[in-house]
């Protein structure tokens, strides 16, 4: 993938294979390798995946959750109760109640919708709620022929997102570890000047950014699979919104501690709401 913005969807790693287990994560199954100077060099030292069959074992999942046939899904693993992210909402109620009940949000990397089936319970109170997913190719086409209503819709990139109506927020989860050029995207969105930006599921840490191979085992999705992941270092990350934006929160995300080669990082969410001009 090259470094223009028009390219970044078309490359990444599909949205479930992002999203690894809690209990996969914390006992040490899923694992990151590595120290790697090139996209490339990483994609060789990785197995892949097989992306056709794992958007049909998520469609067919999904499709059980929005006819009500189970509670949750992820990676498309069903669920019988919700697991929320209360940070995630809290951020969500506290845009929808700065913008008089209204909320219209961009979720990038948000696969078929499973973030908006696991938060549409909890957003019942919202007096407006609109639901984008910016997504690869492969999911917009399944999204907009089995899942898309007048509250859910599919894009292929955020400039079509922004220019079929008005946001107010972006939700970024899970998506920067599996880019080739994750500044780029962050330049993207915080250039956007949307009010509220949630980063959710991004591996962070002290130490500068670091290309690696994840791998998550066959027991998780039925076949193996590893692909190039980076760790972030959490200044760089804020750089690209302070001090345009406001750091409201900073909260541990789902996979916890990451241990890379004796050294750790940590599954971060951080919630920035934009500061009023001057």
């Amino acid at each position: 993938m090259r470094a223009g913005l028009k390219h970044w969807l078309a490359d990444w790693i599909p949205p479930h294979l992002r999203r690894a287990l809690r209990g996969a994560t914390t006992n040490g199954a899923v694992s990151y390798s590595g120290n790697f100077e090139t996209w490339e060099q990483a994609r060789r030292h990785s197995d892949g995946y097989d992306a056709p069959a794992i958007v049909e074992r998520v469609a067919q999942a999904q499709l059980k959750v929005a006819r009500g046939e189970a509670a949750y899904e992820r990676d498309s693993v069903l669920f019988d109760k919700i697991e929320h992210s209360y940070p995630l909402l809290m951020g969500l109620l506290r845009a929808a109640l700065q913008n008089g009940g209204t909320l219209n949000v961009v979720d990038i990397g948000g696969a078929l919708g499973s973030t908006y089936f696991q938060c549409r319970g909890m957003l019942e109170g919202v007096a407006s709620l609109q639901w984008n997913v910016v997504e690869q190719p492969a999911f917009v086409a399944c999204g907009v022929e089995r899942f898309q209503t007048e509250q859910l819709r599919f894009f292929p990139d955020l400039r079509s997102c922004l220019a079929a109506g008005s946001v107010d927020v972006a939700i970024v989860s899970g998506v920067l570890p599996y880019l080739e050029d994750p500044h780029a995207m962050l330049r993207e969105v915080a250039e956007a000047k949307l009010a509220h930006v949630i980063l959710d599921r991004t591996p962070l840490w002290a130490a500068d950014d670091r290309l690696t191979v994840q791998s998550v085992p066959p027991s998780i999705y039925g076949f193996r699979v590893s692909y190039p992941a980076w760790i972030l270092n959490r200044e760089r990350v804020l750089s690209h919104f302070v001090p345009q934006y406001r750091l409201v929160d900073e909260f541990e995300a789902l996979a916890g501690a990451i241990h890379v080669d004796g050294l750790i990082a940590h599954d971060t969410g951080l919630l920035f709401e934009r500061r009023a001009p001057a």
